[in-house]
């Protein structure tokens, strides 16, 4: 597994963005799209030092917002989804969202993940 982004829960991807200008060179930036599988609106950006921030509005953060919660998962990039799900399942981890195709990643599948020290996404390579 290899750590890909942070994922930030935001009521406003645009207001979000206007926030993060004001701290960090942005140097990368997806258009903002919204997932019809994850029912969200999703943005990818790399700030000036490389770290990847996925932000996410919509349903599935709306209860996050409301604990004031935004930093909510972190995202590795695995060879072979399906076997890093059985493995974090041994392991102790709960599968929440089993793998879908994500638009937000060129239809890559995600998966999301409650682990000990919390949700993480996994995406295919």
């Amino acid at each position: 597994m290899k750590f890909h982004h942070v994922g930030v829960a935001c009521k406003d991807i645009q207001a979000e963005l206007q926030n993060i200008r004001k701290l960090h060179k942005i140097i990368e930036e997806t258009p903002v799209v919204f997932d019809e599988n994850q029912q969200a609106e999703l943005c990818m950006i790399t700030v000036e030092d490389g770290l990847n921030i996925e932000l996410v509005s919509g349903k599935p953060v709306q209860n996050l917002l409301k604990k004031n919660i935004s930093y909510y998962h972190i995202c590795y990039e695995v060879d072979d989804i399906d076997q890093s799900i059985e493995n974090l399942i041994e392991h102790g981890g709960m599968l929440i969202s089993p793998p879908k195709e994500a638009i937000l990643f060129n239809n890559r599948k995600v998966a999301f993940l409650m682990l000990s020290y919390g949700i993480v996404e996994l995406l295919n390579k």
